[in-house]
């Protein structure tokens, strides 16, 4: 596999940095290169935030994504940023509960799904990144689920271990999305 850029992006308090931490511990247990990069305002919650992350089979020359191969956008503003940079053939996920898709690209694929609804009606709240994720683990193959779910266990602090089946489910859910 060559490199695969990925840029999330949304409010904080959406779970950016942790999706992306989660996609940074998959590459890490399949034994790849990887960078992440969280970024984000200073009002935190509620500002904008996004956080870049690489995996590859080569060293890492830059851990900054500008042109994202994946697009994991969770709001409105985020999707309007960010879309266009989105290299030809890539794919955009995005929470179609929160986000009209107008886009002129038709170079690109874009994959909705009402994840926050979906969150909501399944009692998972803050969910709506995991259920993302499940998406693009079906739609791009990026590692096994068994390696991702590895990788919540990982990233779930141990005080808050009792949501790690809420975040499986979550997964299950996106991937029959």
């Amino acid at each position: 596999m060559a490199a695969t850029e990925i840029l999330l992006a949304g409010f904080g308090g959406q779970g950016i940095l942790f999706a992306g931490k989660i996609l940074a511990y998959c590459g890490l247990m399949d034994d790849k290169e990887l960078s992440w990069l969280p970024s984000y305002g200073p009002e935190m919650r509620g500002g904008t935030c996004n956080c870049s992350v690489c995996i590859s089979d080569e060293p890492i020359g830059s851990p900054l994504v500008l042109t994202p191969d994946i697009l994991i956008a969770m709001n409105q503003p985020s999707f309007d940023k960010f879309v266009k940079a989105v290299r030809p053939g890539g794919k955009v996920f995005f929470d179609s509960t929160l986000i009209d898709a107008a886009t002129d690209r038709t170079d690109i694929q874009l994959f909705g799904i009402p994840s926050q609804q979906l969150a909501d009606d399944n009692a998972l709240k803050g969910g709506s990144n995991i259920i993302l994720l499940g998406k693009l683990l079906k739609e791009t193959q990026i590692c096994s689920l068994d390696t991702m779910k590895k990788a919540i266990e990982k990233v779930v602090p141990p005080k808050k271990a009792a949501l790690i089946p809420n975040n499986y489910k979550a997964i299950e859910i996106g991937m029959n999305s």
